[in-house]
């Protein structure tokens, strides 16, 4: 059956405003959390898709907006000083791994607290795991803890644990947990030696995000989203008033 013009339109128009819609998600997502430590901002990539339509004896290929796809800005966020012997953030391309209940979690907030057995964990109560996979444990009677360049953790001039440090790539549509964590998909690899980052104890890493920039876009989003939906309401009265008229001479 032939596709008319308007039909056309208004398939093309729907799908800018759904990629529209993901978008102005994204971006209201990013400014609610410019505050939170650790937060990766992200973006949606979409590709272009060509459909060939059909009307009356001729056809023409339209190209239609895709879903898209989330990604994480790879971007660091300013570093922080807090002082706090527990505060760690990785200067470099890396991340912290804690142990979820939805399985192995990805982060860059290293706001670590020590509980009353000794266990380092997050902001969350998530286990911190060092570089081979397992929770750290300090020994709350020591004295503070001393955090290297290099994750090592120092007690009473001796060393009881690293915190780990893993290569990750979150890919595509990331699954997040909380506000800056990320759950690991497959098996992320341990950073040691060379190819770890560094360490800086007493500062956290802020997130990525831009807040200025990110309104600006939600305003501009905002207002094409608005004007696609005006593009489609009047797509929709012309459909139905063409079938009205063909209605009538039937």
């Amino acid at each position: 059956m032939p596709t008319t013009g308007i039909e056309t339109g208004l398939s093309v128009s729907l799908s800018s405003q759904l990629a529209l819609e993901r978008r102005l998600g994204t971006l209201a997502d990013n400014v609610a959390n410019s505050g939170t430590v650790g937060f990766r901002a992200t973006h949606v990539r979409f590709a272009e898709i060509e459909q060939r339509v059909t009307g009356g004896d001729e056809s023409q290929t339209t190209s239609f907006a895709s879903r898209g796809r989330s990604v994480l800005s790879p971007t660091a966020g300013t570093l922080v000083e807090t002082g706090a012997r527990l505060d760690v953030a990785i200067k470099g391309e890396g991340w912290f791994a804690l142990q979820g209940a939805a399985g192995k979690i990805m982060t860059r907030d290293g706001r670590f607290q020590m509980d009353a057995e000794g266990q380092l964990r997050s902001v969350n109560g998530d286990e911190v795991l060092d570089p081979g996979g397992a929770p750290l444990a300090l020994n709350v009677a020591a004295g503070p803890p001393t955090i290297g360049s290099d994750g090592s953790i120092v007690q009473n001039g001796q060393q009881v644990g690293a915190i780990g440090l893993y290569a990750f790539d979150p890919g595509t549509d990331p699954v997040r947990i909380g506000t800056s964590g990320i759950l690991a998909q497959g098996a992320p690899v341990a950073l040691v030696d060379g190819d770890a980052p560094s360490v800086l104890q007493g500062y956290v890493e802020q997130a990525n995000v831009d807040p200025v920039r990110e309104m600006t876009n939600l305003i501009t989003i905002h207002r094409t989203f608005d004007n696609v939906a005006a593009m489609v309401r009047k797509s929709d009265a012309a459909l139905e008033k063409m079938m009205q008229i063909l209605g009538g001479n039937r």
